[in-house]
C-alpha cells in the first residue's frame, strides 16, 4: 500500500504519509488491523442482511405519535382507577376487621406486611378485567367528548387502526396479570392465608380422617387420621397389587413426614410390620422403626378451601398430573384454576373491545346509558366465571370448557358491538 497511489483528500493518504516517516513494523501493524477491521464490517453487513427479516419483531416502528398519547390515557386511567378502587377497599375491609386483629392480638407488622400487602395484588389482579373497562369507558368517552375521535376518523384513521394502541395496552396489562397470577400471588396467597387462620377465623383445616389414595401403580396407601401440625398419620396402612393380587401389605401405628430431609416423601413408621404373600406362602417382617419413602406429601392428605390458590402454574400443572395418576377425583377445582387462570389473560381484550365501540361515538346528553350497559356486561361477565367455574365443580363439565364459556361468550358481543362501532 503505497501513500502516493491514493488520492490527497483521502483520509488513508493522510494515515499511510505519516506511517511512512515511521518504523516498518508499525506500518505492518496498521495493514493487519486495517485488514481485519474490513473483515469485520464485511461479516456484520452480511448478518445484517440476512437478519433483516428481525425489523418485523421491532414493535416500537409500529408505534406513532397517536398511539403513544392513547396508550398513556389508557395506562394512565387504569393505574389510577385501581388504586382508588383499592384504597376504598382497604378502608372498609379495616373497619370490618378492626375488631378480630384486636380480639386475636394481631401484631401490626403482620397486618401490614402479611395481610394487606398480600391484599391489595390479589383483589387488584382479580378485578382487573373491571378496571380496565372502566379505564377505556372513562378517557375514550373523553376523547369523543372533546371531538378527539371524530378528529381521527376524519384524517382518514380508521376504527380498525384506533383499536391498535388499546390492543398494544392490553397486551401489557394481560401478560402482567398473568405472571401475576402464575408465579406471584400464589406464595402471597399462602402468607395471607396463614394469617387469616391465626388471626382472623381460625377456621383453617389442618386435619383429615379416613385417607385412601393411590401413591402408585398398584400401590394404595390408608391412614385413619392424619394430622398436618404435627406431620403425622396414626392408623397407616400400605398395600401393593400385582395383576389385581396383593404381594405385600404394610401396617404402622404411626407415620411421621420428615420435614427436615432433603429428599421428598421421607416417611418414618413406627410399630410398622410388613406382610410378604408369595403364592400360599407368607413372610412376616417387624420393627420398631423404619425410614421409607411413599409418594405422598402432606399436601396431598389435607385439603383446605383455597388450596388451588396457593399453587403456582407449574405446581398446580404437575399437582394435577400427579392426581389423576392416582385415580384421584378432587382434581376438578384445581383444573378449573388452571384453566382460569389462561382464559382470564384475555378478558382485557374481550371488555376492551366492548368498551371501545360503546364509548367512541359522541353522543347527546353524554355517556351515562352506555356507561351503565357497559359496567353491567363487566359485571355479567365476572359472574359468569365465577358461576362456571362453580358449574364444573358441581355439575361434571369439563374444566377446559367451564373455564373459557365466558370468554366465547362476550367475544360474540364484543364482535357485535365492534360491527356496530363509528367508523
Amino acid at each position: 500500500m503505497e501513500y502516493y497511489k491514493l488520492r490527497k483528500h483521502h483520509r488513508r493518504y493522510r494515515i499511510m504519509r505519516w506511517l511512512s516517516k515511521h518504523p516498518a513494523w508499525l506500518h505492518r501493524m496498521f495493514a493487519w488491523c486495517y485488514t481485519h477491521t474490513s473483515r469485520q464490517r464485511q461479516a456484520l453487513k452480511w448478518l445484517a442482511h440476512k437478519l433483516k427479516w428481525l425489523s418485523v419483531l421491532n414493535v416500537f416502528k409500529y408505534i406513532k405519535r397517536l398511539d403513544w398519547y392513547i396508550i398513556k390515557k389508557f395506562i394512565g386511567t387504569y393505574i389510577y382507577s385501581i388504586l382508588l378502587i383499592i384504597s376504598i377497599s382497604i378502608v372498609f375491609d379495616v373497619n370490618e376487621n378492626l375488631a378480630k386483629f384486636a380480639e386475636y392480638h394481631a401484631p401490626l407488622r403482620a397486618i401490614v406486611f402479611d395481610y394487606y400487602l398480600n391484599f391489595v395484588p390479589y383483589f387488584a389482579n382479580l378485578f382487573s378485567p373491571l378496571f380496565v373497562f372502566i379505564a377505556v369507558i372513562f378517557f375514550t368517552s373523553k376523547l369523543a367528548g372533546n371531538s378527539e375521535i371524530i378528529s381521527m376518523l376524519a384524517a382518514g384513521i380508521s376504527f380498525k387502526r384506533l383499536m391498535r394502541p388499546y390492543m398494544i395496552s392490553c397486551v401489557l396489562i394481560s401478560a402482567l396479570s398473568f405472571y401475576l397470577t402464575a408465579y406471584v400471588i400464589p406464595h402471597g396467597t399462602v402468607i395471607r392465608q396463614n394469617f387469616e387462620s391465626m388471626y382472623k377465623n381460625k377456621k383453617k383445616n389442618t386435619a383429615a380422617d379416613n385417607v385412601q389414595l393411590q401413591v402408585d401403580k398398584g400401590t394404595i396407601a390408608y391412614i385413619q387420621h392424619y394430622d398436618n401440625n404435627a406431620k403425622r398419620g396414626y392408623g397407616f396402612s400400605l398395600d401393593k397389587f400385582e395383576n389385581k393380587k396383593l404381594v405385600s401389605h404394610m401396617t404402622a401405628v404411626e407415620i411421621q413426614y420428615d420435614t427436615i430431609s432433603e429428599s421428598k416423601y421421607h416417611w418414618t413408621a413406627s410399630n410398622w410390620k410388613i406382610r410378604q404373600l408369595k403364592g400360599l406362602r407368607e413372610h412376616i417382617t417387624s420393627g420398631a422403626e423404619i425410614d421409607t419413602l411413599i409418594q405422598m406429601e402432606p399436601t396431598d392428605l389435607v385439603y383446605s378451601k383455597g388450596q388451588q390458590e396457593t399453587f403456582t402454574s407449574p405446581e398446580l400443572r404437575n399437582y394435577i398430573s400427579k392426581q389423576i395418576n392416582r385415580g384421584s377425583g378432587n382434581v376438578v377445582q384445581y383444573q378449573v384454576e388452571y384453566h382460569k387462570r389462561i382464559a382470564s389473560s384475555f378478558a382485557s381484550f374481550i371488555l376492551t373491545v366492548i368498551g371501545l365501540s360503546l364509548s367512541s361515538k359522541k353522543r347527546k346528553g353524554g355517556m351515562g346509558m352506555y356507561l351503565g350497559i357497559g359496567l353491567a356486561l363487566s359485571f355479567i361477565y365476572i359472574m359468569l366465571q365465577t358461576v362456571s367455574a362453580t358449574f364444573a365443580i358441581q355439575a361434571n363439565t369439563p374444566p377446559v370448557i367451564a373455564a373459557w364459556i365466558p370468554n366465547v361468550i362476550f367475544a360474540v358481543v364484543a364482535y357485535f358491538c365492534y360491527r356496530h362501532a363509528p367508523n
